[in-house]
């Protein structure tokens, strides 16, 4: 488990219009993360029955709102987008630019491909690629980061065209569903970019409604993908996010925070039938399922838990008052014992059967 959060908090540093902007802080961040929350990224990330175009709008108000902040903080209103295909298609860089007043310069695309032999992923391939090599650049980029091996592939790449083309880095602004390893990476990958382009100043990442880890396990279930499905266990949830959750519960159980972004936007029946076999699974395993530690295991830590050591836990702003959501998150798993896992199971499967229809 990462433990690049272990002295960091999460703090509220700026409201526009309904949607949040939280400041991750830790003494020896190089770098600037936030995480962002608002009604739209809420309902996408707790509800896989968001799909298609409406996916992809679910995440412009926060991101504009986060571009509109690096602009009254000093953003040049000039940037170049780079979209690493096809996962970068999911994320509203380009309309929320226009919405904010930005000048989007260039337009640069790269594929990164899995390479598939006998079902299994044994390596990764650029394919495409349209760069423009330019000096001075700020790179917008939005994509889905869990293992950080496509980013890391990705960027190693466009570093190294840059400097062969003469062009150089100034600054990256990333958007991301995504982990705690795209802490990691951009990390690792600041000194050494800074010693090839000598003005570089560094990430600007915001993560929506929280720094989420992925899986290292197939889980209580037995149903989760290593690697690929994102929890909650050392990372940093927004409070908004949380609380949406305890109000309604069920979406604490889903796979994971997001399922796979690219079905959901362009494959909907792949994408609904992941979902499907997913509760299907936990229907079937319902009786064998410890509920009350698949709970804590999705809430990200073991209970019973004191209010302070809840707040280590989940790396909340100590100066604030969070004693209510503890308070609900403790009395959710407490209520285990009267849940039924499998009628919940069967509730999820009618209401995706429902909707299902309509793409099939």
């Amino acid at each position: 488990m990462s433990n690049c959060l272990q002295d960091a908090s999460l703090y509220r540093v700026g409201l526009q219009g309904d949607v949040r902007l939280y400041e991750l802080k830790a003494n020896l961040f190089r770098n600037r993360y936030f995480v962002l929350n608002s009604p739209d990224s809420t309902h996408l990330l707790a509800s896989p029955e968001v799909v298609g175009y409406a996916s992809y709008l679910a995440l412009l108000p926060a991101t504009s709102a986060a571009l509109r902040f690096l602009l009254s903080e000093g953003l040049e209103a000039d940037v170049d987008i780079l979209t690493i295909l096809r996962g970068g298609l999911n994320y509203p860089v380009e309309e929320a630019c226009y919405e904010s007043g930005i000048r989007v310069r260039d337009m640069h695309f790269v594929s990164c491909e899995r390479i598939i032999r006998d079902h299994v992923i044994t390596g990764l391939e650029i394919k495409y690629e349209k760069l423009t090599l330019t000096r001075g650049r700020t790179l917008v980029i939005g994509d889905i980061l869990a293992t950080g091996d496509t980013f890391r592939m990705c960027f190693d790449h466009i570093v190294e065209r840059f400097r062969q083309g003469g062009g150089s880095i100034r600054r990256i602004l990333f958007f991301t569903v995504g982990g705690t390893r795209a802490i990691e990476l951009m990390e690792e990958a600041t000194p050494r970019i800074k010693r090839i382009f000598p003005g570089f100043e560094g990430f600007t990442c915001f993560f929506y409604e929280g720094v989420f880890s992925v899986y290292e396990d197939t889980g209580e279930t037995g149903i989760n993908v290593p690697d690929i499905d994102f929890g909650w266990k050392g990372g940093a949830v927004s409070p908004d996010f949380r609380q949406a959750v305890m109000d309604r519960p069920e979406a604490l159980l889903e796979k994971c925070i997001i399922y796979d972004g690219g079905a959901r936007r362009y494959e909907i029946p792949l994408h609904f039938s992941e979902v499907m076999e997913y509760w299907e699974g936990i229907r079937e395993r319902a009786e064998r399922i410890d509920l009350k530690a698949l709970l804590e295991e999705k809430l990200g830590y073991s209970g019973p838990i004191g209010y302070e050591g809840w707040l280590a836990a989940t790396h909340l702003d100590p100066s604030r008052d969070y004693r209510d959501l503890w308070k609900a998150e403790q009395d959710l798993v407490r209520r285990s014992e009267v849940m039924d896992l499998r009628d919940i199971a069967t509730r999820r499967i009618g209401a995706i059967q429902t909707i299902q229809k309509l793409y099939e």
